[in-house]
């Protein structure tokens, strides 16, 4: 049964929500996302979408190889702890869903604490203008922020062990990464995926994660890639904390709207399933 703390939850997910619905990009949003969308429509759409698939297929191996991934496993290890100093008897993390939703906010805010944080260190070291950092900020980032949306659905109960939770936490991290104005279709397109695959222990969907906004994406680390090697040519050399706070920035920013949205969309996962199992009950 829900409880009054679970509907006044409900509410804020729905006025999140309504804030995404309303969003509207303003002008230099506009004009950039245009200029943005003729650079990348240069590139024949053959190789866009090589390129895409062949991303597809790493995030997909990277997506299992971290959740058997030591690091990952001490990240469990550490929200049962916690789980366990408020409800004692949890020995697994679907036992997480007999806490309420405060207490698994919580737990959830613990680990995206830290993540956020390796995000804007990560991107700190970026904007030094190492040639290496400069490299493995992309791939890290994904890392970083796929690892968030793991440890997410964790702190909801929700093990990433099936194929279905492993592919629907890569459908969240595509969605949480869309532009501002594109995420509420995202939301519509992940509440699809629950009410057509949610039982199913094998994902029977569409297996394609991502799709042709990350060429774009790409293009545009390309371009920040450029700026900070500009900076590290010009501003840095006298005063390089400047790029290194720009770039920690930006990868903040990024990492503040994927966990923001997965919270949102894991919170809203428990309330529905609390809501339904009462009501067949």
């Amino acid at each position: 049964m829900l409880t009054k703390r679970d509907e006044l939850m409900l509410q804020e997910i729905r006025e999140w929500r309504q804030e995404l619905q309303a969003y509207t990009p303003h002008d230099l949003q506009l004009t950039y996302a245009q200029w943005l969308e003729q650079t990348v429509s240069i590139v024949p759409q053959d190789v866009r979408l090589t390129y895409i698939n062949k991303l597809d297929e790493w995030l997909f191996h990277v997506s299992a190889w971290l959740q058997d991934s030591a690091v990952q496993k001490k990240a469990k290890k550490q929200i049962l702890t916690s789980a366990r100093a408020l409800y004692g008897d949890i020995e697994q993390i679907e036992g997480l869903k007999q806490l309420t939703i405060d207490q698994l906010t919580y737990l959830a805010e613990q680990q995206l604490a830290k993540q956020r944080f390796y995000s804007l260190m990560q991107g700190a070291l970026t904007g030094t203008g190492s040639s290496l950092f400069l490299s493995l900020d992309m791939p890290v980032l994904v890392l970083l922020n796929l690892r968030a949306v793991q440890l997410t659905a964790m702190s909801y109960g929700y093990e990433i062990k099936s194929p279905f939770e492993l592919m629907l936490s890569l459908k969240v991290f595509h969605a949480a990464s869309l532009p501002k104005q594109w995420q509420n279709e995202g939301w519509d397109y992940l509440v699809h995926e629950l009410e057509t695959h949610e039982h199913s222990f094998f994902y029977e969907g569409n297996e394609n994660v991502l799709d042709e906004t990350w060429f774009e994406k790409n293009v545009n680390q390309l371009l920040k890639t450029i700026l900070l090697i500009l900076m590290k040519k010009s501003v840095a050399k006298r005063n390089p904390i400047l790029s290194m706070l720009v770039a920690g920035v930006m990868n903040y920013q990024f990492t503040r709207q994927v966990t923001e949205y997965a919270k949102r969309f894991y919170q809203y996962r428990y309330l529905r399933e609390k809501g339904r199992d009462h009501n067949e009950s």
